[in-house]
């Protein structure tokens, strides 16, 4: 794995691009890691999938905002308010990224600080609520019921890959890039378990709240901390949104130069030097999946989909660590292919409690990719092709 992480770093030192597309090879780690270890058209696939993966979590996303400012005002928890809002949103972002990168970036820092205060409070003043008591009476689920809780539970972790976006901009991304990863993971699995010990103990109807981090702030502050605790989840979220602007739409852009899908998913701007028809294609497709489903299912679908390319690259690790030399003071992995073969368990087994209609809609798209990919490959192989 330590291996995997250098080479990603050392291509993308090679590479420079316009202002907003900087970032787009580091986008295809998932997708590198398949290339090499299963040939080109894996390694297509695994980043199609990622793109899939990406719009599901965004639509998913999306209904979780409205369904958090809803608190605020009733009539966004249903029809058309619900449907108009998200839209408004959706479009906005995708307008405000096609006009170009330093806005965006702005957005992400603002949502960031507005959403951090908030949840540390929660905690800080929320350990007070703690019954352990409660907590050490409560009934074990059954097993299938565990499975699905922990499949959707898996969404609040999913991303934690991104990390590697900028790695090749890094002094010593062999060095810091494997524990950055592994400090966000314990880091933030502590914060999610504070927040929930403090919420269950709380709020003890709290799998009957749609709005959960309100329903327990009322109780810990009132109603003025309520109010601050759901801005925060509204900007929280807002930045999770807004932060997927910047890579997923990449992706395709990044697809479409190397010929893999069709080349108007590569046009640039000439004013903002965006890919804007990838930009406007993902906000579309953003759209129509939010309107189309409700945050559990979304949710579940996009970890089905992210799980799959982890496995990949799991499997991918044998292969690559007979392939690619290693360095002097590089990350290492304690206990070798051990982690990884736990961590392919452990998807096996989640993936099997997914939906049938999860797994269609994978197929799917999968399915259109194979198809976009064969058109463009063809285009790209005739002599006349530029």
């Amino acid at each position: 794995m330590a291996v995997c992480y250098r080479r990603i770093a050392d291509i993308q030192r090679g590479v420079v691009f316009c202002t907003g597309l900087q970032h787009v090879s580091s986008h295809r780690w998932a997708g590198f890691f398949a290339s090499q270890a299963f040939g080109p058209f894996a390694g297509f696939q695994i980043g199609w999938l990622t793109y899939l993966a990406r719009f599901l979590a965004m639509g998913a996303n999306a209904n979780l905002l409205v369904t958090y400012a809803s608190w605020f005002w009733s009539p966004l928890a249903g029809k058309p308010g619900r449907s108009i809002v998200m839209s408004i949103f959706i479009m906005g972002l995708t307008w405000l990224n096609v006009r170009g990168v330093e806005n965006s970036i702005g957005i992400i820092y603002f949502f960031t600080a507005l959403k951090l205060l908030p949840i540390s409070l929660l905690v800080l003043f929320g350990l007070g609520h703690i019954d352990l008591q409660t907590l050490g009476g409560a009934d074990l689920p059954e097993f299938d019921a565990l499975s699905e809780a922990v499949l959707i539970v898996l969404y609040a972790y999913v991303g934690f890959e991104g990390t590697v976006i900028a790695a090749g901009e890094g002094r010593s991304p062999r060095r810091d890039l494997p524990r950055a990863m592994i400090n966000t993971v314990l880091f933030t699995g502590v914060i999610y378990v504070l927040v929930q010990l403090v919420a269950v103990s709380s709020l003890p109807g709290l799998a009957s709240s749609s709005t959960a981090l309100a329903d327990v702030a009322v109780v810990v502050f009132g109603p003025i901390g309520a109010v601050v605790l759901t801005l925060g989840a509204v900007f929280s979220i807002g930045g999770n949104l807004q932060s997927t602007y910047l890579s997923a739409p990449r992706i395709t852009y990044a697809l479409a130069r190397d010929g893999c899908l069709p080349s108007i998913f590569a046009r640039v701007h000439n004013q903002y030097h965006t890919p804007h028809i990838s930009l406007w294609t993902y906000g579309v497709l953003c759209l129509a999946i939010a309107l189309s489903g409700s945050f559990v299912k979304l949710a579940v679908m996009s970890t089905v989909v992210r799980l799959l390319t982890y496995m990949v690259c799991i499997a991918a690790l044998p292969r690559l660590e007979k392939s690619i030399e290693s360095r002097e003071g590089q990350f290492s992995l304690p206990g070798g292919l051990l982690i990884p073969g736990i961590a392919m368990v452990l998807c096996l087994w989640l993936i099997t409690y997914a939906s049938i209609e999860a797994w269609l809609t994978t197929l799917a798209f999968v399915a259109l990719g194979t198809v976009l990919h064969v058109l463009s490959r063809r285009r790209a192989s005739r002599p006349d092709a530029s």
